[in-house]
């Protein structure tokens, strides 16, 4: 099995796939929209990898972090989740927000994932509120945050902000912050996006 890949990302395509060179060998992977933000071609780069193997195709899907691979894994796992769904829950929501919004039962926030209505969000909520507590997500940096990511997320609700704006206004809070320096962050992303 293929666990990472160091090497030159040489090719990328908008439907997410691209093409990072080790060596003189070419690995074709599928990356989200996260993951295509944060590498680059011009320098080498480290993902890290699931190898799906199906009877009739492999595919190789890659993360910048190994929590965003053991929540990709725990996501297909679940009943009805299959690799295209996981890749578009990774890109709405990332794991540590993705554990609040299961273990607060934010329906609003999982119908924002294309392809996820309101009876899907239901039943992902009732599998993924004990599959999500694993260590490699708890230890992970910025784990602890959940309670600061809450109260910014009540403050924001009660300020009268939808939930698309709320969830892409704490996707990426700083690391650390208290509520009061978290909130002040995601008002400054919310008002960026109106200017």
């Amino acid at each position: 099995m293929i666990a990472t890949l160091r090497g030159r990302l040489t090719d990328r395509s908008a439907s997410g796939h691209a093409i990072i060179e080790v060596l003189g060998v070419g690995y074709e992977v599928h990356l989200g929209a996260r993951g295509s933000q944060t590498l680059h071609g011009s320098d080498e780069v480290l993902v890290y990898v699931h190898h799906h193997i199906r009877e009739d195709t492999q595919q190789l899907f890659a993360f910048a972090t190994p929590t965003e691979r053991a929540t990709f894994r725990i996501l297909i796992a679940t009943h009805g989740v299959g690799p295209a769904l996981a890749m578009a829950i990774l890109d709405t929501h990332e794991p540590h927000s993705l554990v609040d919004v299961v273990t607060r039962g934010d329906l609003a926030a999982l119908t924002l994932v294309p392809g996820v209505g309101r009876k899907t969000a239901e039943r992902l909520v009732i599998e993924l509120r004990s599959r999500l507590e694993l260590p490699a997500i708890d230890a992970a940096p910025g784990a602890g945050a959940g309670s600061v990511l809450t109260d910014v997320r009540a403050a924001l609700e009660q300020l009268g902000y939808d939930a698309a704006e709320v969830v892409a206004a704490t996707s990426e809070l700083p690391d650390g912050a208290d509520t009061a320096t978290a909130l002040r962050h995601a008002l400054s992303v919310i008002g960026g996006r109106h200017a």
